[in-house]
């Protein structure tokens, strides 16, 4: 039996209850990465996801970030966050093992402007992560990076980039593409890039556009990143524009792979 994995960016976990659990019941993934919970650990609501059948580990605060994981398998060797004497930002890492696969779920810093302190934060961040792999993990593991990593690698990955080819923004931007590949470049490829080599499939789409999703107007910010041994099991890789069609939604919307595991 393939395993399915998603990785989600629910925009507030409490918020979206509503459209994740019939979700869940409905499309039965195997793994599910969460991001921007936006909740502290004490209020996540655990409960409800277990009941589901789930077990599942998760890292929060307060009104921001927050990263959560799901799994039918039991999950081991969580742990959150960088261990580098840096910025620990457990909230927007969240490392775990199971079905035999290590994950990191992550949500990256979107920057805010690009002049701004925290577009420079957001690619150290990307040096940051290459330096976690490389100490904790071999190129022989089967890893499987995921999440909201603010980033729109190349043009097609972005609505507009035809009709203004020189405009930068913090998620679509030479540098952030150069930061992500700093850690790409140690063995992770894009598994939807593997299936979908098509232009207009985006994974976000702007509240403030409001027929962003029938008129196409999104970004693929949204990744699954996998480690050599993983690529060869991913047998497909798509996007559910369900969830973002639904009744307050998120801005984000799953992006889901198969992977054929022995």
């Amino acid at each position: 039996m393939p395993i399915v994995v998603a990785t989600w960016n629910v925009n507030s976990i409490r918020a979206r209850m509503h459209l994740l659990m019939p979700w869940l019941a409905e499309v039965s993934p195997d793994i599910v990465c969460l991001q921007e919970t936006k909740v502290q650990d004490s209020s996540f609501p655990a409960e409800e996801i277990e009941h589901a059948g789930y077990h599942v580990v998760f890292s929060g605060e307060k009104s921001y970030n927050g990263v959560a994981i799901l799994s039918n398998a039991p999950i081991e060797g969580v742990s959150a966050g960088f261990d580098d004497g840096g910025p620990p930002d457990a909230a927007r890492l969240l490392a775990a093992e199971t079905y035999g696969i290590t994950l990191l779920n992550t949500y990256v810093p979107q920057g805010r402007d690009l002049d701004h302190e925290m577009f420079e934060y957001k690619l150290v961040w990307f040096g940051r992560l290459r330096s976690l792999v490389e100490r904790r993990f071999k190129t022989s593991d089967r890893i499987l990076w995921v999440g909201d990593l603010n980033v729109a690698p190349t043009p097609m990955d972005v609505w507009w980039s035809s009709e203004r080819p020189d405009a930068e923004h913090v998620c679509y931007h030479p540098r952030g593409t150069a930061a992500l590949e700093t850690v790409t470049a140690g063995g992770f490829e894009d598994v939807f890039r593997k299936h979908h080599p098509e232009p207009e499939q985006f994974t976000y789409f702007d509240y403030r556009l409001k027929d962003g999703v029938e008129s196409g107007k999104g970004w693929r910010i949204d990744h699954m990143l996998a480690s050599a041994p993983l690529v060869e099991t991913c047998s497909a890789s798509w996007i559910d524009l369900a969830p973002r069609n639904g009744e307050r939604p998120s801005d984000h919307t799953p992006l889901l792979a198969s992977f054929d595991l022995s």
